[in-house]
């Protein structure tokens, strides 16, 4: 007998007005994962989650259809600056970001790698390699930071699945470093997804060079700009330069049928075009 797996799709959602108001905003969407922040996406500082607000989002959590939560961290954080400061202060706030998906009782915070911001591409990898193991040695839980496809902007590193490969390689910890694959970003960085043979080819390298066993989320986003422009640019679905056949192969594809799939596309505030391309997503599935 086959055994039936839920279709984990959603988008990232608002906490505003508290944690486990996101729980009740997916699901009035349809989604069955989401992603969050649990702080403010451009600040260093934040309130401390309390016990009481904790238990709120495990207890909405668990009576929810929700199936799969993800964390992102603060866009600031850059463990790969050549700037000492900088990288220190971005340490111990990906520290914090890590001790609040412990609180929470989320398992996968997804990072961007860092910029190097002109240190060079081999001592920005090696320094990235030395925070995360710095930050959990000290977490020392379950959670696992999972490195983020970049398209490649300025001095921006993981745009190439040979540098992700390096940064978890160059970790003592890569037990608790896995990966989130990004569409538009994997697309800008150079990857092609035309056809489906351009989709094939990039999981393959994906798989070969990461492994589909350390990848734990992904990012279903359509691109504004093209291939190969290194610039980081979402669309909706249907609406940029990524074929829409590539986001039904995805949705079909048997090697990421237990990986979360979040939207991260331009919305409304009532979420009423993710609520769109959630149901689109789902009527996908089985379609090929």
């Amino acid at each position: 007998m086959t055994q039936k797996h839920e279709i984990l799709v959603g988008s990232h959602i608002s906490t505003a007005g508290g944690l486990h108001l996101a729980i009740e905003r997916g699901q009035s969407i349809g989604a069955t994962a989401i992603q969050i922040f649990t702080k403010s996406n451009r600040q260093w500082n934040a309130s401390k989650i309390t016990d009481h607000e904790a238990q709120l989002f495990k207890d909405a959590w668990k009576v929810s259809t929700i199936q799969s939560i993800v964390v992102h961290a603060a866009y600031l954080i850059n463990i790969g600056s050549k700037e000492l400061e900088t990288a220190k202060k971005s340490a111990k706030a990906l520290l914090d970001e890590v001790r609040r998906c412990e609180q929470l009782g989320i398992k996968y915070l997804i990072l961007h790698p860092g910029s190097h911001l002109g240190a060079g591409e081999e001592k920005g990898i090696e320094q990235i390699a030395h925070y995360l193991d710095e930050v959990l040695e000290q977490a020392q839980g379950h959670v696992t930071i999972l490195l983020e496809t970049m398209a490649g902007q300025g001095t921006n590193m993981g745009h190439s699945f040979e540098q992700l490969q390096s940064m978890r390689a160059q970790s003592k910890h890569k037990r608790h470093v896995g990966f989130c694959l990004d569409t538009c970003h994997v697309f800008c960085a150079g990857y092609n997804l035309a056809t489906e043979a351009d989709y094939e080819d990039m999981m393959k390298k994906f798989g070969s060079i990461l492994g589909f066993e350390h990848l734990y989320a992904i990012h279903v986003n359509d691109s504004l700009k093209p291939h190969g422009s290194r610039l980081d640019r979402h669309a909706p679905l249907g609406e940029g330069k990524i074929p829409l056949n590539i986001f039904k192969l995805m949705m079909n594809d048997k090697r990421l049928v237990d990986v979360p799939k979040i939207l991260e596309t331009p919305s409304d505030p009532e979420m009423r075009l993710w609520a769109k391309e959630i149901k689109m997503l789902r009527g996908m599935v089985g379609g090929l």
